[in-house]
């Protein structure tokens, strides 16, 4: 599926714009259909099946919920469109987990089903329920037209690999949209930035990562571990963001606004900025749905109303705060993978966002070089758990982070790392940061730059194809979620 997405954006995209720009308005959505049902075709055919069935019983569901006016079938209604979701996604992406817990805990020997998992299906499958929660909150009209909703859940920039595109963002669009040859320009330039993210610098730190998983650790070291880790840090943020960008910069060449979906997360300066900077769409996705509903639900509102005293009150909060973070933390966790290694790493994050709500709130905002430094060090560390699926290599991983386990603290196969990915890691950390936020106006408007900046943009661009073509390390991490 890589090899052919790829070979999708980069041929067959302009014959899709061609198409899309020369025929009239009234074909454009059935334009984009036809493209993004073969791109999806292109990988897992069998699976648009799904896709499909999936839509139109969110698409039907929404149609009985804006006629019903009977609360208890609104109810049974959206209960239904949420459990078929819920089914399809739990049965193609955690059965094999699930038997696999059930072996271990009652000696079984049940054979794993090995399904294929269809790519994107958590993505597509939170967009589907956010559209059925939303017409039940009556916070958006429900589609009429069967074949507009599919256009808007199997739009290919954001089907694979997000962001989690809500219905109520582009409903507007979907009906009616302008082209404009200033958004066109923003967005094809917008795409080659994630393109370069992607290509030029995710793919070829990757690689160092990969290698060093791969090897003997008992021929590592320690400084070997801490940079691997920090190239893995620096490989899936510019992966994830990287196809972000190119996401929302196709979408914007069609005449659609995507929301962002990272802000430069590496600049936080407490583990709840981090969070409402990182795969931004995710996380807005599970306050909206699961924290706030949580929080405001009748038997926590209850809960709190029988405690009178100040201090009471106090600490059912953050009880209640830390269930519904410990809640939703697990379930990001399992969203990422069937794997106890995500879990784990979804309640770690869990621990330090209850322990800064409650306890270090106001020590981050007082001392920001130790805040950074301790956002760094966490996240390095979960991407550690979120990295290794394999318990053993886990453990090892994390002995040898820490001097245990015999290894020497630095040794010739760290120079060998250092001397042929250090500068790019280096690159790719400075690009984490917003400098170019920083650039005075006059200069970003100066005619020579400007010059400068396409010729760079052309180069840049030949050189990714070249490592295209080439390169057979060509992953998109946010794939297999």
């Amino acid at each position: 599926m890589v090899f052919s997405s790829t070979v999708f954006l980069f041929f067959f995209l302009p014959i899709v714009l061609i198409f899309y720009y020369l025929l009239p308005g009234k074909f454009k959505n059935s334009i984009l259909l036809i493209a993004s049902l073969i791109f999806y075709a292109w990988g897992e055919p069998v699976y648009i099946i799904l896709m499909c069935f999936s839509t139109f019983i969110d698409y039907l569901n929404g149609r009985l919920l804006a006629q019903n006016n009977n609360e208890k079938r609104r109810k049974l209604y959206l209960t239904i469109a949420i459990l078929i979701n819920l089914s399809l996604l739990g049965f193609f992406k955690y059965s094999d987990f699930v038997i696999r817990i059930l072996n271990n805990i009652f000696n079984l020997d049940i054979a794993l089903l090995n399904i294929g998992l269809p790519i994107g299906i958590s993505f597509y499958t939170f967009q589907t329920m956010s559209y059925s929660i939303d017409v039940y909150r009556k916070s958006v009209e429900p589609e009429t037209n069967y074949f507009r909703y599919l256009t808007y859940v199997s739009l290919f920039p954001q089907l694979v690999a997000g962001p989690i595109v809500r219905y109520s963002t582009i409903a507007s669009e979907l009906k009616s949209r302008k082209i404009i040859f200033s958004n066109i320009s923003e967005g094809f330039m917008r795409f080659l930035r994630g393109l370069f993210k992607k290509v030029l610098i995710a793919n070829n730190i990757g690689i160092m990562y990969e290698l060093i998983l791969a090897s003997d650790f008992g021929t590592l070291s320690v400084m070997t571990l801490w940079l691997g880790i920090i190239a893995y840090a620096v490989q899936i943020y510019f992966d994830f963001s990287g196809y972000s960008d190119m996401a929302i910069g196709i979408g914007k060449m069609l005449g659609f606004s995507f929301d962002e979906n990272f802000d430069y997360p590496y600049i936080s300066k407490s583990i709840g900025e981090f969070w409402r900077r990182w795969h931004i769409s995710l996380g807005t996705w599970f306050k909206d749905y699961v924290l706030y509903p949580f929080l405001k639900s009748d038997k926590v509102q209850k809960m709190q109303s029988w405690i009178k005293s100040k201090w009471g009150k106090t600490i059912a909060k953050n009880i209640t705060v830390s269930l519904g973070t410990l809640l939703v933390f697990f379930l990001t966790g399992l969203w990422h993978g069937a794997n106890y290694n995500f879990i784990y790493w979804g309640l770690y994050y869990a621990f330090f966002l209850i322990i800064e709500d409650i306890f270090l709130k106001k020590f981050l905002r007082k001392h920001n070089v130790i805040s950074h430094f301790y956002v760094m060090f966490v996240v390095i560390i979960g991407y550690v758990i979120f990295s290794i699926e394999d318990m053993t290599v886990l453990s090892n991983y994390f002995q040898g982070l820490f001097g245990f386990g015999g290894i020497p603290f630095i040794n010739d196969t760290f120079k060998f790392y250092l001397s042929n990915y250090g500068l790019m890691i280096f690159i790719g950390m400075i690009f984490c940061l917003p400098i170019f936020t920083k650039v005075p106006d006059k200069i970003k408007d100066n005619a020579l730059i400007n010059v400068l900046k396409g010729i760079a943009y052309i180069v840049l661009f030949l050189i990714s194809i070249c490592f295209i073509v080439s390169d057979s390390y060509n992953p998109f991490l946010y794939f297999r979620f």
